[in-house]
């Protein structure tokens, strides 16, 4: 080769890499990744310890469907489960019978039942609903005041007073502005702007009142058996909350006597929250941590260039399947890991006296074990 082929073959990769540099520094995005402080993660050990307990699920074809996200017994005895498509499947426990139920035109990601027996509704992308026992939808509520959306609504939880609780993951990432529930949660999980928020629905006045704001990725909620706190999963920094449920647009970033830290440091990402029997509540743990992605917390430049990166490239985590119990006082009291991850991102458990459903964001089956 000449030395001026060579001259141009350097300059052409010098431009290919500028090129390249200049992408990765300033090609614009949605996210501004913030510095946070990150607890080294303490792995598996202790209550976590490694086990094979999640192992050789039994599963529950969905036919055309995938991704049952949240699983719960309605007042029929019928198993529900909200799918990727936005569908709702209603089966026998045994998963035969299936049918859709309705179909949100959305993606319901949370579901309860009300007094009444009609499912109440988290629907990332349409809001609170509540649908009716024939199917019909109603949204309950999609703004938090004037001018205050609920950008994604993601769990609920009924009180006996009627109030219904739920979770604003995110007031930055909407996903029917990104694509998909798990894009819109990618986005603020590395941004870290901690803009999610517990709110409260009053069936009679039709209001809503935010209960607390500044979670990294507000997730699962459960309910504690007296009615008074609230747990929640802050999926963006590994902890699960418990909060008094009578408080009013409290900050968990500031101190209250309102609202602690009930567990931390998790080996994993929270998901969904369920009550089980004997009091339990289950957690699912979606991913487990990844070292890659705690060296970045305080490197938010770093984090906005891996968000100029194609997704399978982020340090999410390698597959785990996981999810444990804990009692009200935060004691875990059961754990079930699969290493091998036959069951993917396992999002939660639903506890029946005879079996337990293992929740998933992506899998094509309903994964259960007997109790």
């Amino acid at each position: 080769m000449s030395r001026l082929a060579l001259r141009n073959a350097f300059g052409a990769t010098g431009i290919v890499l500028a090129g390249a540099a200049a992408y990765l520094c300033f090609w614009p995005i949605p996210a501004q990744p913030v510095a946070w402080r990150v607890s080294p993660s303490v792995g598996y050990v202790g209550a976590y310890a490694p086990n094979t307990r999640l192992s050789g699920l039994q599963l529950i074809a969905l036919g055309k469907e995938h991704g049952p996200e949240h699983m719960a017994i309605g007042p029929d005895g019928k198993l529900y489960a909200a799918m990727t498509s936005g569908s709702l499947l209603r089966m026998e426990p045994d998963g035969s019978r299936q049918q859709a139920f309705a179909n949100t035109g959305g993606r319901v990601l949370g579901f309860a039942f009300d007094a009444d027996g009609q499912m109440i509704a988290a629907d990332a992308i349409r809001g609170l609903l509540r649908i009716a026992p024939n199917g019909q939808a109603t949204v309950l509520a999609d703004h938090a005041g004037p001018g205050d959306p609920v950008r994604y609504a993601d769990g609920v939880v009924v009180a006996p007073d009627g109030t219904i609780y739920f979770t604003d993951a995110s007031q930055r990432f909407a996903p029917a502005e990104h694509g998909s529930t798990l894009e819109a949660s990618i986005l603020d999980i590395l941004e870290q702007s901690a803009t999610g928020r517990v709110l409260a629905y009053d069936p009679a006045t039709r209001k809503v009142r935010i209960v607390a704001h500044g979670f990294s990725f507000a997730n699962g909620i459960a309910l504690s058996s007296d009615g008074h706190s609230l747990f929640v999963a802050e999926t963006g920094r590994y902890r699960i909350w418990k909060i008094e449920a009578r408080a009013s647009d409290i900050d968990i970033a500031g101190a209250s006597p309102q609202a602690r830290i009930l567990l931390d440091n998790l080996p994993g990402y929270p998901d969904n929250l369920m009550r089980g029997q004997g009091g339990r509540i289950w957690v699912g743990l979606f991913k487990p941590r990844s070292a890659a992605a705690d060296s970045l917390a305080e490197w938010p430049f770093l984090r906005a260039m891996l968000l100029r990166l194609p997704r399978a490239w982020l340090p999410l985590g390698k597959p785990y399947g996981h999810v444990f119990a804990i009692d009200e006082t935060g004691r875990i009291t059961a754990d079930l890991q699969d290493p091998n991850s036959a069951y993917p991102a396992t999002t939660g458990a639903t506890e029946t006296a005879d079996r337990l459903y293992i929740h998933s964001l992506q899998a094509p089956a309903i994964g259960w074990l007997r109790r």
